[in-house]
């Protein structure tokens, strides 16, 4: 007659079974976050269609799946380029873009990880599109020009990035350089403008402190006619005469003298009060 199994070797024996199975319910299932997209890959193979957010069954222990993150990635990059008139122009850019869900399954094919997609593709190509945008500009113009480079920039990299499944979401110009040389021009340049101008302002201002004492001059000749004519016409010489000798009893030192005029509106002449007083 058999023995019964005793309960405990039972219970192990459940128990064993119970984690095998879970094990493999574990192993059998992934779950994809969102901002994330997966790809399966069955002993070494990667598999058609992307793993997007939720729950997916996979082989177990055979399968493996690589999770992308497809959120918003920044990375900065450094470039260097001449300009169209042959000036060293070194620039650094932040890029910020994000992995294209639907072409992470290419992605993983042709570059495998995120770091060798920024290693061996963006980096690159952030290089070569400044190189092209920068060749169009002159030195001077990448100054002045400055957002319309950028904005050729940002158009030659999307287009460059778009057949790798990059989308680029926007560019910052972190840091732009020229040669020593071409700065140094430049400082001369703005200098001299600034001496120019500086002998504008003087040329401008003689002319019109000159225009002044023009004006000045016409006003007291002006002045003079006046009182001339009014002299002649009021008898102002008895006018002058009076405040002449005003002046003088107020404390004047010498003899005033006083203008006549000449006869028959003749030219006029000085006269001396004591002689008048005689």
């Amino acid at each position: 007659m058999k023995s019964a199994t005793p309960p405990n070797l039972s219970l192990s024996i459940f128990g064993t079974i119970a984690a095998i199975v879970v094990f493999l319910a574990l192993n059998a299932f992934i779950i994809i976050n969102p901002g994330q997209a997966g790809v399966i890959s069955i002993l070494g193979k990667s598999q058609d269609g992307v793993l997007l957010e939720g729950i997916h069954v996979k082989p177990p222990f055979i399968s493996r799946v690589d999770v992308y993150d497809t959120t918003v990635q920044k990375f900065e990059v450094p470039a260097q380029s001449s300009t169209r008139d042959l000036q060293e122009l070194t620039a650094r850019f932040a890029i910020n873009f994000r992995l294209d869900p639907e072409r992470v399954v290419e992605i993983r094919r042709k570059q495998g990880s995120l770091q060798n997609l920024v290693s061996k593709i963006v980096a690159p190509q952030t290089q070569e599109a400044f190189k092209i945008t920068a060749s169009l500009r002159t030195a001077e113009e990448s100054i002045t020009q400055r957002s319309a480079l950028k904005q050729d920039f940002d158009d030659t990299l999307s287009l460059r990035l778009a057949k790798y499944g990059v989308i680029v979401l926007d560019t910052s110009v972190i840091d732009l350089n020229f040669s020593t040389d071409f700065a140094k021009a430049v400082e001369e340049k703005q200098i001299a403008e600034q001496r120019a101008q500086r002998a504008v302002y003087v040329a401008q201002e003689a002319e019109q402190e000159a225009q002044a004492d023009i004006n000045r001059a016409k006003g007291r000749a002006e002045a003079q006619r006046l009182l001339a004519e009014t002299l002649k016409a009021n008898g102002g010489q008895l006018v002058l005469q009076k405040e002449a000798i005003a002046a003088w009893r107020d404390g004047g030192s010498q003899m005033p003298k006083v203008l006549v005029m000449g006869k028959d509106g003749g030219i006029p002449f000085l006269l001396n009060m004591g002689d008048e007083l005689k």
